[in-house]
């Protein structure tokens, strides 16, 4: 079966393993009919205005793709003739080049990775060339300065389905941070960890190794009702389904909703004045998206506004609680990431210590390290498994400390 581009449109927000039903809920609560779930996807059905709103809303979200199409293909002829019937004109303009970014295959007859990608290329370059009366489509330079097309093929039980990326830049890309600390955790995971943690905008949170402040912003972005990509374009609107016009409506729309009016009690702190620096000015780029400007580059300074999250150089052993008990969310340094697994188990250790010094308080840590818990002192009430990027890691979640 093959889709042609109407209001009734089928997409895909792919994500990272574990934050699936995250997903899955604000797309619900953004009024999209839920189709079906697999491992780091979901699958919903929209509109043009819907993927615009998608695009710019979801939170967890680290792609969003169209599906071109969907078929049984049990070999390459029948691979070749089911992309040869997607109605690529009505997709990709003239003077727009076509990449097959990936290609994932599983329990299905067509496994060569780069034979199936090469396929799907021919197949959907001679369809345009056709329809757009050129010999050749334009090729990728490398530059940036070719407008490509990009394609995702996903093979599962003989089906293909054939996905083309509406994003650009992944949307973990927000604009606000220009800098990460050493080893950064994803917008798009952070947004997860909140999710998932069960935090509201109405409990304390508190970060006491905040890095570039990622957390701390995303949950900033959440309590004043900021859709997280205001400040940034997307390739749909470079394609023939895009419409920039009603993109600006809906920017100005989702615009007009936040309200950073709202005082918010939430913080964070690190052993880094540098890293502090970095999440204060990220903090402030985040804030000047939210007021429809463009985001400002470097460290940025200024008074400290009362609805902003609040970052000081602090180390996490000096840390204490100063409200009622909320929440801490981490993401503290860890083996992978920088390279000292003794370094990260001797932190954990140091980390037992919040139980005296935050009573009451949940507590959710994300660590690549399937040990926490020994280094810790306490086995967690919850663990749930979740990437961030290429890492597979675990949310330990401690429902009172």
């Amino acid at each position: 079966m093959v889709y042609i581009v109407t209001n009734h449109l089928i997409s895909v927000a792919l994500c990272a393993l574990g934050a699936e039903k995250v997903v899955s809920n604000e797309l619900r609560k953004l009024h999209f009919t839920i189709l079906d779930t697999a491992r780091g996807r979901v699958r919903f059905s929209s509109d043009t205005a819907g993927l615009y709103r998608a695009l710019m809303s979801l939170r967890a979200a680290d792609r969003l793709l169209l599906e071109c199409g969907r078929f049984p293909a049990g070999d390459f002829d029948k691979l070749f003739t089911g992309t040869s019937a997607v109605p690529w004109e009505t997709l990709v303009p003239p003077g727009m080049g076509l990449k097959v970014a990936k290609v994932r295959s599983g329990r299905s007859l067509l496994a060569a990775e780069t034979s199936i990608q090469a396929v799907v290329h021919k197949a959907a370059a001679a369809r345009l060339c056709k329809a757009h009366k050129v010999e050749r489509l334009p090729s990728d330079t490398g530059d940036g300065k070719t407008p490509i097309a990009e394609l995702r093929v996903y093979i599962d039980k003989d089906t293909v389905q054939i996905l083309l990326d509406l994003s650009g830049e992944p949307l973990f890309k927000r604009g606000y941070r220009t800098e990460g600390g050493l080893a950064p955790l994803r917008e798009t995971t952070a947004a997860s960890l909140l999710f998932l943690s069960g935090w509201k905008r109405k409990f304390p949170l508190y970060d006491p190794f905040c890095g570039s402040g990622t957390i701390a912003i995303e949950a900033s972005l959440y309590a004043w009702d900021m859709a997280p990509n205001l400040g940034r374009s997307f390739a749909l609107s470079s394609l023939v389904p895009g419409d920039r016009k009603l993109e600006e409506a809906i920017r100005g729309e989702l615009l007009g909703r936040i309200n950073t009016e709202r005082v918010i009690r939430i913080e964070g702190s690190d052993s880094s004045r540098r890293s502090v620096a970095l999440a204060e000015s990220n903090a402030r780029r985040a804030y000047d998206i939210a007021r429809g400007k463009a985001p400002g580059q470097g460290i940025q300074t200024g008074e400290k506004l009362p609805f902003m999250p609040g970052f000081k150089p602090l180390p996490m052993t000096a840390s204490r609680a100063r409200t009622e008990p909320g929440f801490i969310i981490t993401n503290p340094p860890y083996g992978k990431r920088l390279g000292e697994r003794a370094e990260s188990e001797a932190l954990y250790r140091d980390m037992g210590m919040l139980s005296t010094r935050f009573p009451g308080w949940k507590l959710a840590v994300i660590s690549d390290h399937p040990g926490f818990e020994s280094f810790f002192g306490r086995e967690a009430d919850t663990i749930k498994k979740i990437t961030n990027g290429a890492i597979d890691s675990f949310l330990y979640e401690f429902t009172s400390l």
